[in-house]
């Protein structure tokens, strides 16, 4: 198993609108996706595209959100999780198990629309690292 390319870079934040234009500026003029909620992980997200990845911004919706403990720890916001493609998420989720490396939970739609997972952090060199099957199967190493 390979990675392929970095998808994103999420940005954990306790205010989407403050993040964007924060980014905008500090891109030029950066295109900002419209948020929209997770209420299934508990979190309001948005895209922006930076020139050579994207960074997902995510807030939370609620006391219950992961996010939320997060931003109790970094009241600021912060980085949040890489994000890496990769073309089959099974095989990935199957090979980060074979190797004794904890998945947090099944493969589950995330903000691109595709199946995704999460590897603790312990297991990836101190960073949350998302698993995202390619969008529409693109292997894109």
């Amino acid at each position: 198993m390979i990675l392929d390319r970095l998808n994103h870079v999420g940005v954990a934040t306790p205010s989407i609108e403050r993040s964007a234009e924060t980014y905008r500026t500090l891109l030029g003029d950066a295109a900002v996706g419209a948020p929209f909620d997770l209420p299934t992980q508990g979190v309001r997200v948005c895209f922006v595209d930076a020139p050579n990845t994207q960074i997902e911004l995510i807030e939370p919706l609620g006391a219950e959100s992961p996010i939320h403990g997060f931003l109790a720890k970094n009241p600021a916001g912060g980085q949040h999780h890489l994000c890496y493609e990769v073309p089959d998420i099974h095989a990935a989720k199957a090979w980060f198990e074979e190797r004794g490396m904890r998945v947090l939970g099944e493969p589950r739609i995330g903000a691109h629309g595709t199946p995704i997972f999460f590897v603790h952090p312990k297991d990836m060199g101190g960073v949350l690292t998302e698993i995202m099957e390619s969008p529409r199967g693109e292997h894109r190493a």
